[in-house]
């Protein structure tokens, strides 16, 4: 687990928005907590850059299948924050359950985690540009526009709702309302990644089978059906 002499300087209208009880920090603007909102600047930042970019091109297939890889280096590279602060949150939470964190722990835990909900929103630059990729207009485009928008709904909304949701928990442990905010979040985490799998190799198909690299996102905790 990561602590602060360990840490690096660089420190989320469906029906998917999490029932019960919200993270009560003053410091972090109330618009993240709304997925339809998240959702709504994504598509419409993903289809300006989609229409400004699918133009008539004349590529190889060759050089398709290298702009392509390239669009999903720059997701890895842009999502690399976030996936690491996330799984950085779950790890403090399962160490909670564990009973495994010491006193100097939990108190290294709250600006710790302050990071990591940093880290997933739109005040990170990384952030700002991974919803800002833009695509070619090749015939796997659409799809890997696809891909950007979901994984920056993954980044801004998913792994920002658990973060929350685990700030919240490890103060009040027994939060019925953030528990369930939490297996939510925890739900649209695999979900939304299962969705960019699926662009991604949509795309591949696109391109007769280029084997596009994979995202990188993380398989996450998922709670049991109840």
């Amino acid at each position: 687990m990561t602590f602060p002499s360990e840490t690096s300087p660089n420190g989320s209208g469906d029906g998917h928005e999490p029932a019960g009880e919200t993270s009560a920090s003053p410091d972090r603007p109330a618009w993240y907590k709304h997925r339809s909102l998240v959702v709504a600047v994504v598509v419409a930042v993903i289809l300006g850059v989609t229409i400004v970019s699918d133009l008539p091109q004349h590529t190889s297939r060759s050089q398709q299948i290298q702009e392509e890889a390239t669009v999903v280096g720059e997701i890895q590279t842009y999502a690399a924050e976030c996936i690491a602060a996330v799984k950085e949150a779950f790890g403090f939470y399962s160490d909670q359950q564990a009973g495994s964190l010491t006193a100097s722990d939990r108190a290294a835990v709250p600006a710790l985690l302050d990071e990591d909900q940093a880290a997933c929103s739109f005040t990170s630059e990384y952030v700002y540009d991974l919803a800002n990729i833009e695509v070619p207009g090749s015939a796997a485009g659409r799809d890997l526009g696809d891909v950007v928008a979901v994984v920056t709904l993954w980044v801004t909304s998913d792994a920002l709702q658990a973060i929350d949701a685990i700030t919240a928990l490890m103060n009040a442990p027994r939060s019925s309302g953030q528990l369930r905010a939490l297996a939510a979040a925890e739900r649209l985490l695999a979900s939304d990644r299962a969705k960019a799998g699926g662009d991604i190799a949509a795309a591949d198909r696109a391109l007769g089978g280029a084997s596009l690299p994979s995202l990188g996102l993380p398989s996450l905790p998922v709670p049991q059906a109840s």
